[in-house]
């Protein structure tokens, strides 16, 4: 399955940079990291299967199966070997990648994820909502995850834009992502990573708290961790002012 995508900057700087997005997002959520880095590099930005402009199939689905997706689709684009950075969802897909096609991952970031999410029967229970009811019926609960109190605050449009995306996104899409977190566990296979690998945890971040970074950057060897001050689960959203420099940072230094 191709992927929607987006694909910026210069084509002869090394291995390119491919975003991977989080539940409920599209490639918009990338869009301080995309202006900032396809400045000196190729970044491929991919919209998750069910999500945003890709293609919307029946759930459930599974984590592999969404790697494969963004494998299938750098085939179609000619990119053997690239560096992986992924948030939420988009992180456990970048660990797949990275069990399952380790030659082709140059390197690893691993931002607000996990290898095993935490209230599991959650994730099941919204996959039956937004089948009933749709997804802009999870969507403020979704969003208050995604920032701090007072970033809400004070950047309420910011915040209404990204609920607006949430609710935008097709429901069985939502859901079946839903089923494929729930599955998802790659605790004991974290040792196998071999990848050069940054993981950033937000401070505040409700969802994947610093406890789950942690635990990554425990198991996969020599990784790096980073607790960004003042995030919640869209880390790279709120603090592209940190965020942006960790990943520019660890690509220069695993190229």
């Amino acid at each position: 399955m191709r992927l929607h995508l987006t694909d910026e900057g210069p084509r002869d700087a090394g291995p390119p940079l491919v975003l991977l997005c989080s539940l409920g997002s599209t490639v918009d959520m990338w869009a301080p990291q995309r202006e900032e880095l396809s400045g000196d590099r190729r970044v491929i930005t991919l919209d998750t299967r069910g999500h945003g402009g890709s293609s919307v199939p029946d759930g459930p689905y599974t984590v592999e199966e969404l790697a494969d997706d963004v494998l299938e689709t750098l085939d179609d684009l000619g990119v053997e070997r690239a560096a992986f950075a992924g948030v939420s969802l988009g992180g456990a897909m970048s660990q797949a990648i990275a069990l399952r096609a380790p030659d082709r991952v140059a390197s690893l970031a691993l931002l607000c994820t996990s290898a095993r999410f935490a209230n599991l029967d959650v994730y099941r229970e919204r996959a039956t909502t937004v089948r009933g009811q749709g997804t802009e019926a999870i969507a403020d609960g979704v969003v208050a995850r995604w920032f701090t109190d007072d970033f809400a605050d004070r950047a309420a449009e910011t915040v209404a834009r990204m609920r607006a995306m949430i609710a935008a996104t097709p429901p069985e899409g939502y859901a079946g992502c839903c089923e494929a977190i729930a599955a998802w566990d790659s605790r004991a296979d974290l040792g196998r990573i071999t990848a050069p690998t940054l993981v950033i945890s937000g401070a505040e971040d409700p969802a994947t708290p610093p406890e789950h970074g942690r635990a990554l950057a425990d198991g996969i060897r020599d990784a790096r961790f980073e607790v960004v001050a003042d995030a919640a689960h869209l880390a790279s959203y709120q603090r592209p002012d940190v965020v942006t420099g960790l990943l520019a940072g660890h690509l220069k230094s695993s190229s």
